[in-house]
């Protein structure tokens, strides 16, 4: 149980878990605009025979870093539900820490996607844990906005942190960026050590127990709902930097830019999410893909602009953000006694987008079909999110509807009393 906390020290605490994910969106998302820089330096003889073949190889640490999300979140949540959640959420930043530390070395191309895998393994176990404990202090109801306000620090991570940490890479070397980001880590462990409360795992918790929520078909529909819907956005998230010079003709000056206006989108999503999940989260998915698919039009017939470019990143980072609130608290209400892999597990489901989006979007633009063709993968990735959604509300209307028990014959009244 967590003590009562001031409403001043209760702020304090989200504070500090949203810097922990403002170091975790840096860590995601800076390689989106260094991948030139990352070719040029570590796949050099690939990037002078092709820029587009070495730009998409580069974009498989990308994928490399969304396994490793989705090998961490289950693999720590189950394993780790027992444990003290404060000294747990340590631990994981540390990782995070030597993780970007260890990229920031890496001598080849291979070793950095090994890193890059290494330094996502804590992702989803510390957004779960951490939502866990701003649930908890939140308190009743407001569930959807205690996850919202964890992840406000990986959205505004994509406003300040990202744009920053990329210009840094661009002017002092794409390895000065890991070293930054690793920084910011150990302000996070410092920020938690001071201001969290302790809080007890939970004593009752047992790798089975925990896993036992992979038996409700429910949790696999949200999953598979979160993990093809979100690929869309990461099929365009992950080749921001060429899209923006190749195709709308800016300057490399201009990716920054690109990165500030998406963080702003998912920052406005990531709030309008988390109020839209405490409404009714099959709801909020509906909203959120008829969103999606519109932004990826606009992306798509105006990237040849600036203007057309700007709003449609806003766009697209701004709803497939508010997902993220939708799908975790969705598989948290469906997961039973499974509440810590259920709020991890959930970044394992977006990152297999990240892995999906990524490597599609690259094979496009390997086949030459040009930057702007994984706008149209995103496009075609929100088809089957919403057939998962439209799943995943009979699933509930099916839970949810009462059990209607037949008369028998002999039981009747009328015959009973009859005297007959």
């Amino acid at each position: 149980m967590t003590p009562a906390l001031s409403p001043a020290r209760t702020r304090l605490a989200l504070l500090a878990l949203a810097l922990g994910g403002f170091g975790i969106g840096a860590t995601e998302f800076v390689a989106s605009g260094l991948l030139p820089n990352i070719a040029s330096d570590l796949l050099p003889q690939l990037d002078a025979s092709s820029h587009q073949q070495a730009i998409a190889q580069a974009g498989t640490m990308i994928s490399a870093y969304a396994a490793g999300v989705v090998v961490g979140a289950p693999t720590i949540a189950v394993f780790a539900a027992r444990l003290p959640r404060k000294g747990l959420l340590l631990a994981l930043v540390a990782a995070f820490a030597v993780g970007s530390l260890a990229s920031a070395v890496a001598p080849t191309f291979g070793t950095l996607v090994l890193a890059r895998f290494l330094a996502a393994l804590p992702h989803g176990a510390y957004f779960g844990i951490a939502s866990l404990v701003a649930a908890s202090l939140m308190g009743p109801g407001k569930r959807g906005r205690g996850v919202a306000f964890v992840l406000s620090g990986l959205t505004i991570a994509n406003v300040v942190g990202v744009p920053a940490i990329t210009a840094l890479g661009q002017q002092a070397g794409w390895r000065a960026a890991y070293v930054c980001v690793a920084v910011v880590f150990a302000l996070a462990a410092v920020a938690i050590w001071i201001v969290v409360p302790r809080q007890p795992g939970d004593p009752h918790a047992t790798a089975a127990r925990e896993l036992g929520g992979f038996r409700h078909l429910a949790v696999w529909v949200a999953l598979l709902t979160g993990a093809v819907g979100f690929g869309g956005f990461f099929a365009v998230q992950s080749y921001i930097a060429p899209l923006a010079t190749q195709v709308t003709g800016l300057a490399s000056g201009f990716v920054p830019i690109a990165l500030v206006v998406a963080g702003l989108g998912m920052t406005v999503g990531n709030i309008a999410g988390g109020h839209l999940a405490d409404r009714g989260t099959i709801r909020a998915l509906f909203l959120c893909f008829g969103g999606f698919a519109v932004s990826f039009v606009i992306l798509g017939l105006g990237a040849h602009t600036p203007a057309g470019l700007f709003l449609g990143l806003f766009l697209v980072a701004g709803s497939a953000s508010a997902l993220s609130p939708a799908i975790q608290t969705r598989l948290m209400d469906v997961a039973g006694e499974s509440q810590t892999l259920a709020a991890a597990v959930n970044h394992s489901a977006l990152n297999m987008g990240n892995s999906i989006g990524a490597l599609l979007g690259g094979a496009v633009i390997a086949s030459g079909f040009g930057y702007l063709a994984p706008t149209w993968v995103g496009l075609a990735l929100c088809v089957p999110g919403v057939a998962f959604a439209i799943w995943g509300a009979a699933l509930s209307r099916r839970e949810h509807r009462p059990a209607v028990r037949p008369a028998r014959v002999h039981e009747s009244p009328a015959r009973d009393g009859s005297g007959a």
